[in-house]
């Protein structure tokens, strides 16, 4: 019989992979499930890479690598902090919002999808869950960058 801790990383990972598979769709364009994380916590008012790294769960050095790389897409900008020019802040372009809100709205879809599925009330249950369990409170709090009214951002891949 198999064990349930051999369960849990083969469920995650086929939920994942599930998840991944509808963004297929050309929604990630050439970047990863790392990048959307990363361009996820990046709100209007800008980010320092410190900052950044803290909220996408990265090492400094990693989401800096990240941030280069998206600066070279065009999704990203960087620019000075209006009270230390030492410090440089992480802006999204509009091509990283448009990226962004059509992220956002294939999630939303695959969530509708998943809800319909499964049923409303437990879909809400397992996302409560998920929360409770990746630390964040109740379906914890929307990125400073998700649209109003929803809760989805990536965390990690």
């Amino acid at each position: 019989m198999t064990s349930p801790r051999d369960v849990l990383p083969e469920l995650m990972a086929g939920l994942f992979g599930r998840l991944r598979a509808e963004l297929d769709d050309g929604t990630l364009e050439d970047l990863r499930m790392s990048h959307v994380r990363v361009m996820a916590g990046v709100p209007p008012e800008g980010i320092n890479v410190t900052e950044l790294a803290h909220l996408a769960g990265m090492s400094k050095q990693g989401c800096g690598q990240f941030v280069t790389q998206l600066v070279d897409t065009g999704h990203l900008r960087t620019g000075p902090h209006p009270d230390d020019g030492r410090v440089r802040l992480v802006f999204r372009t509009e091509e990283g919002d448009r990226f962004m809100n059509g992220v956002y709205g294939a999630l939303g879809r695959i969530e509708d999808r998943f809800s319909a599925e499964v049923g409303e009330r437990r879909f809400a249950t397992f996302k409560k869950v998920m929360a409770e369990l990746a630390g964040r409170s109740g379906s914890g709090p929307a990125p400073a960058s998700a649209p109003p009214g929803r809760t989805t951002a990536p965390r990690r891949t």
